[in-house]
């Protein structure tokens, strides 16, 4: 069974790009017999109460499927939340302990835009990952082995039948030309924004606080364990691509008695200073000017001495010198058929 640091921030702590928390979504499942897919991919771990049954049965925080009495079986496709290199898939089969299934694949499609359910349907699907075997009440961890594809939509296939909590499918989101025109937040997950190290995650995983909205509980955002030395916590989030900063935006929303007192953000490259050390206030959200002569790749946001934050924003500019390359590497990673249909016009516009 994997460590609970490997569950918590698989796959490098790469982002969950089917979670409905950055716009996942399930579009289809030929069977949903005893329990909804929709609760693939729920954010958290699966719930589970013992006592509950219905008029079908057993009920359970996840998707589960009628015994099979033919050969065959079950899938549900899930639309991700951004066109995403995947890389790692968790097959989470916690609270189905003698109905998961022994087995199961997971391939990708990509479909630009906003394919209606038969176009979905009859995509060409190629293989993710090879049949793996999965292990009951536990998290699956398994390795995307297809080459570089930009996928917009994954198809979840279990031999023959049984019950999955939760799909998780951790990957890079490539930045998209067409939503980087004007002044964007460079940091966001939906952008291609990712946190790529930090000093700690006790609580919650850093990842959160570059997930669109404002956070509703503070475990949706990134929550440090209490120092009791003399340092100071931080992360580092690498942007979607090289910008102009313009200004950030530190968010501690919901953290009222756990706040940062202060934070610092520099250029992690080069150490440049973008925001000296500033002090922060409980459950507000914090604007601040930024002014850079040159474009920033990485940022270094230092909390001082530890604490939670919500959300951290990073706004600027991609300068035209940098658009070319960003735009031939996310053609690069499409299907060339798919390439040949994409509007140009609509780059960085």
């Amino acid at each position: 069974m994997p460590d609970q640091d490997e569950v918590r921030a698989p796959f490098g702590g790469r982002p969950d790009v089917a979670s409905r928390v950055l716009g996942g979504s399930v579009r289809c499942a030929n069977d949903e017999f005893f329990a909804d897919a929709h609760n693939l991919i729920e954010p958290g771990p699966a719930s589970h109460d013992p006592a509950a049954f219905g008029i079908r049965g057993k009920l359970y925080d996840g998707w589960e499927t009628r015994r099979r009495r033919e050969p065959g079986e079950d899938f549900a496709i899930v639309r991700l939340a951004a066109p995403a290199t995947a890389r790692g898939l968790n097959i989470d089969t916690t609270h189905f302990r003698g109905n998961y299934p022994p087995r199961a694949a997971v391939d990708g499609a990509t479909l630009l835009g906003h394919p209606a359910l038969d176009e979905v349907l009859a995509a060409d699907w190629v293989p993710l990952t090879g049949v793996a075997e999965l292990a009951g009440n536990q998290a699956n961890l398994v390795p995307v082995t297809a080459a570089d594809r930009l996928v917009t939509h994954v198809r979840l296939r279990i031999l023959p039948d049984g019950g999955v909590a939760r799909l998780r499918v951790f990957g890079d989101i490539v930045p998209d030309p067409r939503r980087l025109g004007g002044r964007v937040d460079l940091a966001a997950t939906l952008a291609g924004g990712q946190v790529t190290a930090c000093s700690n995650m006790f609580y919650a995983v850093p990842g959160n606080v570059l997930a669109p909205g404002r956070a509703r509980v503070m475990s949706d955002g990134w929550e440090t364990a209490r120092r009791r030395d003399q340092g100071n916590d931080w992360l580092v989030v690498r942007l979607a691509a090289p910008g102009l900063l313009h200004h950030v935006i530190i968010d501690t929303t919901r953290f009222v008695g756990n706040a940062p007192g202060a934070a610092r953000l520099s250029d992690a490259e080069s150490g440049a200073e973008l925001l000296p050390r500033t002090r922060l206030l409980p459950d507000t959200e914090h604007r601040f000017r930024i002014r850079v002569a040159a474009p920033v790749r990485e940022v270094r946001l230092d909390i001082y001495p530890d604490g939670g934050i919500s959300r951290l924003r990073v706004v600027g500019e991609v300068p035209p010198a940098r658009r070319d390359a960003i735009a031939q590497h996310w053609l690069s990673l499409l299907p060339p058929e798919v390439a040949a249909t994409v509007d140009r016009t609509e780059f960085f516009s």
